[in-house]
């Protein structure tokens, strides 16, 4: 492997662990910090979608239309966009309501819902179905962190950071529940430690089987689905748990932030 092949990987590594920051997070307090989440879900979302529109889908457009002439090379980005919400979409359906990382929880709430956490199976089978739908979730993440790591380095590590932090309150999904049921702090945080690793596995395929394919075209609708798919977990995921933990406009905040610093990143670097 190269060094930027490497590097690219290690990007999806971090990326993907930081499961365990929540399951941390989780483990170690008594109580949510909202305040916090709020502002780094919104942070998260900021990033995602001002990289996505303004930097990523124009890399897209410019490679697909260099390749294919302007009018077949903006369709395809266009296309290519849409079918990455879709593809991150159809996912989301296929998993059950009760496994769905999107249907996230705060600590107390969990604490609350078993005074006999340790003979309650409904809470591990929650925590379980979390950490297979988030192993889901983030391989399609490893591959999107991976090839724009590939293509651009500055690029690929605003999105790992960016996809790091929308990683915490999933940790935080599946050790909570696991850890209510079982009372076993180390299994809570395996099983969230574990379900990260999806995101470099992600990275592993697409070097396998997607670099002998590699060309302008073939990295153009990979950066235009990559576009979609983080707009779309920014719109369905990221937003909503922001604002639900939101106290006073903090999520909102926090989004100008993460646009304002990924601006000034593209701008510096």
């Amino acid at each position: 492997m190269t060094e930027g092949v490497l590097f690219a990987l290690g990007l999806t590594v971090f990326a993907g662990l930081a499961t365990g920051i929540g399951s941390l997070l989780a483990l170690l307090t008594s109580k949510t910090n909202t305040k916090f989440l709020s502002i780094a879900l919104g942070f998260s979302a900021g990033v995602m979608i001002y990289v996505s529109m303004i930097e990523i889908f124009a890399k897209a457009n410019t490679s697909l239309s260099g390749a294919l002439g302007k009018e077949l090379g903006s369709w395809l980005t266009v296309g290519g966009f849409f079918g990455g919400m879709i593809l991150i979409a159809l996912i989301d359906k296929f998993i059950p309501k009760q496994g769905n990382p999107h249907e996230l929880k705060k600590v107390e709430e969990m604490s609350q819902s078993s005074v006999n956490g340790a003979q309650d199976p409904a809470l591990l089978k929650i925590g379980t179905f979390t950490a297979l739908a988030i192993a889901i979730h983030n391989f399609p993440e490893g591959i999107a962190t991976f090839t724009s790591a590939l293509q651009d380095p500055a690029l690929g590590v605003a999105i790992a950071i960016a996809i790091a932090i929308h990683n915490i309150p999933e940790g935080i999904a599946v050790s909570v529940p696991i850890y209510f049921a079982t009372g076993d702090k180390k299994k809570a945080f395996k099983l969230s430690f574990l379900s990260g690793l999806s995101e470099p596995v992600g990275a592993i395929v697409a070097y396998f089987f997607l670099m002998p394919f590699l060309n302008d075209v073939m990295f153009g609708i990979i950066f235009a689905a990559v576009a979609g798919i983080m707009v779309f977990i920014s719109l369905d995921e990221l937003l909503p748990a922001a604002k639900k933990y939101d106290e006073t406009h903090l999520s909102i905040y926090g989004l100008m932030a993460g646009m304002a610093v990924m601006a000034l990143s593209l701008l510096l670097i």
